[in-house]
């Protein structure tokens, strides 16, 4: 029998054996304290907006709402869009106040060419945005189109997505929505012949419309 091997051995299931004593409800106690990101010195918008079009997004920066009307108009005069779908009550709402047009049923939906949509929250550290399928949108308004328009304010902006999930908390409270995901830029795909092909599972253009908050 080898002695050094044994207590070598017998030493690691010492080791073990505490850790799982000392075992909690987090087997991780430090993690969430760890940050995944290095602090960010600029302005959460400006880390947002750089990462955002570093994935393909198209950042558009609003400082008031009569500019972000003017910009969509700009848009869908661009892009030849007619059949733009809004299910949102809040973002209803804003366009209503301009006589900006849209539709605001599902009637020929699978017509669909652009959508505009809002957010739970901006993720600034990888430019992505969170959305959830607690509102009128649901989950179709943000994958079927060809065009994905989000609106959203400069205070949903966080720095990482446990700021993000933080934000959903504190808004649903224990009644969380079923659906809670990120957009990280336009859908993409390398699959066909390792060649990257945007809007293969999803919206082929991504836009975001950040609103200057106005309190």
């Amino acid at each position: 029998m080898n002695t050094r091997n044994t207590t070598a051995k017998e030493k690691m299931l010492k080791k073990i054996r505490q850790a799982l004593l000392q075992k909690k409800e987090n087997p991780h106690p430090m993690f969430e304290e760890t940050p995944l990101y290095k602090d960010e010195e600029e302005p959460l918008d400006v880390t947002f907006a750089r990462e955002f079009t570093q994935v393909s997004g198209k950042f558009v920066y609003c400082d008031g709402e009569i500019n972000l009307i003017e910009n969509l108009i700009i848009l869908v005069e661009k892009l030849e869009i007619s059949k733009l779908y809004v299910w949102e009550k809040t973002v209803q709402q804003l366009l209503d106040q301009y006589g900006f047009p849209y539709r605001s049923t599902q009637v020929n939906f699978e017509e669909v060419e652009a959508s505009i949509t809002g957010c739970e929250a901006l993720i600034a550290c990888n430019g992505s945005i969170m959305l959830s399928n607690a509102n009128e949108s649901g989950r179709r308004l943000s994958v079927y189109p060809p065009v994905h328009i989000v609106i959203a304010r400069a205070s949903q902006l966080v720095m990482d997505l446990k700021h993000g999930m933080a934000v959903v908390r504190q808004k649903y409270g224990a009644d969380l929505p079923s659906m809670i995901s990120t957009i990280t830029g336009p859908s993409r795909t390398a699959d066909i012949e390792k060649r990257l092909v945007l809007g293969a599972h999803g919206p082929k253009e991504l836009y975001l419309f950040l609103l200057e908050d106005r309190f």
